[in-house]
């Protein structure tokens, strides 16, 4: 593939990444205006969808940062940044229950969860090595051209793990949506608002794939070349 393409790519894919991101913090910003049907916290949102479900080992927490909220299934934790933590706004509510559905995912054995999961030992080191085994790589690629694939092979493996991310994330905000109508937390107006945000945030899932796949392609070509 032409390099010139591949560079022109990767621009695009970053514009399109800082775009994604602006949106979504507004989008964001917009329904956290917007008072949640039921009136309830994003921690009391969560606490709720656990016990609906019939899970009763997994604590919900407070962390620092903004759009920090994540399911640590090592820890057996829901932490949630502290607008959601404390908000009572749709969007709040959407990203505690979006949360909670990774936490479903793992009770049930989410088949794309489990193979993220079995990815991660791979993707650490992977993350740790990949740019110095393919800088000597490519410096070395007339003495020792293995160590170059064997680079692009570890970042095959970052991709294949962004690439699985899609279906885990979507999943769970499927899940979420669902859950939050049926609980009554979101009714006919504000549905559509929690469904949007959880859109774009599936949007920066859906940029950091492609992302790395250009970039992989990238890699291909260079080895290829060589």
């Amino acid at each position: 593939m032409n390099t010139w393409l591949i560079y022109g790519i990767s621009i695009a894919v970053m514009l399109l990444s800082y775009w994604v991101q602006n949106r979504l913090q507004k989008r964001f910003k917009e329904y956290s205006a917007v008072r949640n049907t039921g009136g309830i916290t994003g921690a009391q949102v969560a606490e709720k969808m656990l016990r609906d479900n019939g899970i009763t080992d997994v604590k919900v927490t407070c962390i620092a940062g903004s759009l920090t909220d994540h399911y640590n299934p090592q820890t057996k934790t829901v932490n949630l940044s502290q607008e959601v933590y404390g908000g009572d706004s749709v969007a709040a509510a959407a990203v505690a229950a979006h949360e909670c559905g990774h936490v479903l995912q793992h009770a049930n054995g989410y088949l794309p969860l489990r193979l993220r999961s079995a990815l991660v030992p791979v993707v650490t080191f992977a993350n740790k090595t990949v740019m110095w085994v393919l800088l000597a790589g490519v410096l070395m690629v007339n003495i020792f051209p293995q160590l170059l694939w064997l680079g692009i092979a570890l970042f095959a493996m970052t991709t294949l793990f962004s690439v699985i991310t899609l279906p885990v994330e979507i999943n769970a905000s499927a899940r979420a949506v669902d859950w939050l109508s049926d609980a009554g937390i979101t009714d006919a107006a504000t549905r559509p608002m929690a469904i949007d945000a959880l859109k774009w945030a599936a949007y920066t899932y859906v940029i950091a794939a492609l992302g790395s796949i250009a970039t992989l392609i990238y890699y291909l070509s260079v080895a290829s070349r060589r």
